[in-house]
């Protein structure tokens, strides 16, 4: 039978592995200075010391060798806040973001980045690529598609005019809630929400509220922002919003898709590398004739190429005339993406990488 005894044995055991993770915490960050040395000896400038490749390299190999008891996703959350504490030790990274505080945006962030950065919250997405196009931040981040309600087509129209690259991608599981300044649906009158939410929570509004307005607002954030101060209105946002916003969850995990997921893109100038589990992503514009778009695809399939989504844009340049944006398997290092892609030129009027990055870990 268990004894006060066993439990103290327990406890100075903690506080032992406490103590030596804490030292081998320290440890990593002092080697993290020598590598910022030993790059500034060798010449380099610093500007490359995010290397996204090699975080998803690094974050793989904790998630491939976790044993439990703790899930992948709790190792991998760990260990994100560890590279992010040492890389601020170094230098830290700004990180503009589609705003304001508390969006998704914002929790796809933080995933991403760990909490040891500086962040701008923006309200647009074209002042989130302006802001890093002119160095106020080091590297952006936007929505890109939901599973549920499709892609972000503003993201896409930036990229017709931006230079910058995607240097990776975030996946993050959305989780709506119904938030308000009661604790009852009684009294509802409206509900607030970016367009997206509303629609991916259609079904549970129609059968809980179906009286109720919908009024759009440009986030779920601002949306909550709003709601505290209205009486009888409501947000669809994050439990992030109802902290910010001192609201209370009337009702949680609306969506009407228990799997909904958001992908954003972290924009920067850098191009990233190979890390051996890699997406690319490419514009398109190809002539208007039939066939274009057969002979569009007929590289990727001969060099056995995986796309994994196309949408089409107007370009913007003439009427009726579109471009492609496509997202492939694998790295445009990598020899067949390197051959498919040198085929695809001949049948193209324009053909532009828009980067190479690391898969979502998780």
């Amino acid at each position: 039978m268990a004894s006060e005894k066993d439990l103290e044995d327990v406890r100075l055991r903690i506080d032992e592995l406490d103590e030596q993770i804490q030292a081998l915490i320290n440890e990593r960050a002092e080697c993290a200075e020598q590598v910022a040395r030993i790059k500034r000896e060798m010449g380099d400038k610093g500007e490359d010391y995010y290397r996204p490749e090699r975080e998803a390299q690094i974050l793989r190999k904790y998630r491939d060798r976790n044993k439990g008891p703790l899930s992948d996703s709790e190792i991998v959350r760990l260990f994100r806040e560890i590279i992010s504490a040492c890389l601020a030790h170094e230098r830290p990274m700004t990180i503009a973001y589609l705003g304001p505080e508390g969006t998704f945006t914002q929790a796809a962030t933080m995933k991403h980045f760990g909490h040891s950065i500086n962040t701008l919250a923006l309200d647009a997405i074209d002042v989130v690529f302006r802001e890093v196009e002119s160095g106020n931040a080091n590297y952006g981040v936007v929505p890109i598609e939901n599973s549920t309600e499709g892609v972000v087509n503003h993201t896409l129209d930036m990229f017709l005019r931006s230079p910058l690259q995607i240097c990776s991608e975030i996946e993050l599981r959305v989780e709506h809630h119904l938030l308000a300044n009661t604790t009852s649906l009684q009294g509802i009158r409206e509900v607030y929400a970016h367009h997206q939410a509303i629609a991916q929570c259609r079904e549970w509004l129609e059968t809980n509220l179906p009286d109720v307005r919908h009024v759009v607002f440009s986030s779920n954030a601002e949306a909550a922002r709003i709601a505290k101060d209205v009486e009888g209105a409501a947000a669809i946002a994050s439990e992030a919003a109802a902290e910010r916003y001192g609201l209370e969850s009337i009702a949680r995990n609306i969506e009407d898709e228990p799997g909904n997921t958001t992908r954003f893109l972290v924009i920067g100038e850098k191009y990233a590398g190979r890390s051996g589990e890699d997406k690319t992503s490419l514009l398109i514009s190809v002539h208007n004739k039939p066939g274009a778009l057969h002979r569009l695809l007929l590289p990727l399939v001969e060099h056995d190429i995986s796309m994994t989504r196309i949408e089409s844009r107007p370009s913007r340049r003439s009427m009726w005339e579109y471009v492609f944006f496509v997202d492939i398997e694998g790295h445009a290092e990598d020899d067949d993406v390197s051959a498919a892609l040198k085929a695809l030129e001949s049948e193209t009027t324009l053909l532009r990488v828009l980067g190479s990055y690391p898969r979502a870990v998780l």
